[in-house]
């Protein structure tokens, strides 16, 4: 592709996102609006597009990630929390050493390089990992390829037990609307402190501070009701798509080998968190009477998103899951860098 004319090269990219997206999308894949682009960007960047994403443009999808955030932790999930404390507290923990623990035994038999390993293997919310790799020395497009297997894995796994185990049948998936009634208002709101923040952490060069500050700020603002956070489908679907872009037009033929050569190792660590957190599962609803179906989807290893949507069409308490599985991907966000230094040490050590 490198003859062709840049604007030619990127029209090729955005028609392959479109393609790809609309495909996985039909095919309900999680995470198909940042999978797509990521795709075709791999696909042109490859066969020598040679194109790249401006900062700018990555920096406001890094603020809309910290929104999205945001914008599932509201008075019920925080009281939630409050009242069972102890028991997601340490749930959420055991999750955090067990994918650390994986991500380390990965790193000393050298399959991926680095810190890699590790945010490739955290059960967080696949999109805030990569970014959090971008700033911690990981590299994102392994991390990416780690994270978002393991949420079609998760997702795929919660489904079938769902259906198969526990003998539920899902209702009928929400249907996207992309282009919602908008109050213009509570979107430039929600805007103009998303984009403050980034640029605030973009200027004090906090690791990752594009996604974080943002995700503080506008959590802080939600929360205590002075802004209502707007963020519809379409803005949504834009950002995943930088996002996808940037990783996917970084990557070369080697990366892909590489990350070929290591799959049967990722897809071993992947299954035996997902059997780890079955485990936790089996435990809450012996020990604390939870209902087994939510105790599985509370504890799954990652897809927040995902579950969610399961657990909306599915006879659970809602609120249960979401609160634990808040609180995981807040945990792994406030420690993830800790234990990425830490293991990246002992790793070194040797």
């Amino acid at each position: 592709m490198t003859p062709l004319p840049a604007i030619l090269r990127w029209a090729v990219l955005l028609g392959l996102s479109f393609a790809i997206s609309g495909g996985l999308f039909l095919a309900h894949i999680p995470g198909a609006l940042l999978l797509g682009p990521m795709v075709a960007a791999i696909l042109v960047a490859t066969n020598g597009a040679r194109l790249s994403v401006h900062r700018y443009p990555y920096i406001f999808a890094h603020s809309l990630i910290g929104c999205i955030i945001a914008r599932s932790i509201d008075l019920g999930t925080l009281s939630t929390v409050a009242e069972d404390w102890p028991i997601f507290l340490s749930v959420v923990l055991s999750i955090i050493a067990a994918s650390s623990l994986l991500g380390y035994f990965m790193a000393r038999a050298e399959i991926l390089p680095g810190t890699t390993a590790i945010w490739g293997t955290s059960a967080g919310a696949a999109s805030a990992m990569v970014l959090m790799a971008e700033a911690h020395g990981g590299d994102p497009r392994l991390v990416a390829f780690m994270q978002y297997l393991r949420v079609a894995f998760v997702a795929t796994g919660a489904s079938l037990m769902a259906a198969f185990v526990f003998n539920i049948e899902g209702g009928a998936a929400q249907a996207i609307v992309w282009f919602p009634e908008t109050d213009w208002l509570d979107l430039g709101l929600t805007l103009a402190a998303a984009l403050a923040a980034a640029s605030v952490g973009a200027w004090l060069r906090m690791p990752a501070g594009t996604m974080l500050l943002p995700l503080v700020v506008t959590t802080v603002l939600h929360v205590m009701g002075y802004i209502t956070l707007q963020l519809p489908e379409w803005l949504l679907a834009l950002g995943y798509g930088v996002i996808g872009w940037r990783i996917g037009l970084s990557f070369t033929r080697r990366i892909l080998r590489h990350a070929a050569s290591a799959l049967p190792q990722i897809v071993g660590s992947i299954l035996v968190l997902m059997a780890f957190s079955g485990g936790l599962a089996f435990l809450l609803w012996s020990l604390h009477g939870i209902d087994p179906l939510t105790a599985y989807l509370a504890t799954s290893p990652g897809g927040l998103d995902s579950i969610a949507i399961i657990a909306a069409t599915t006879p659970v308490d809602m609120s249960f899951i979401m609160a634990l599985q808040t609180m995981r991907l807040i945990l792994i966000i406030l420690i993830g860098p800790t234990i990425s230094d830490f293991v990246a040490r002992r790793v070194a050590k040797g």
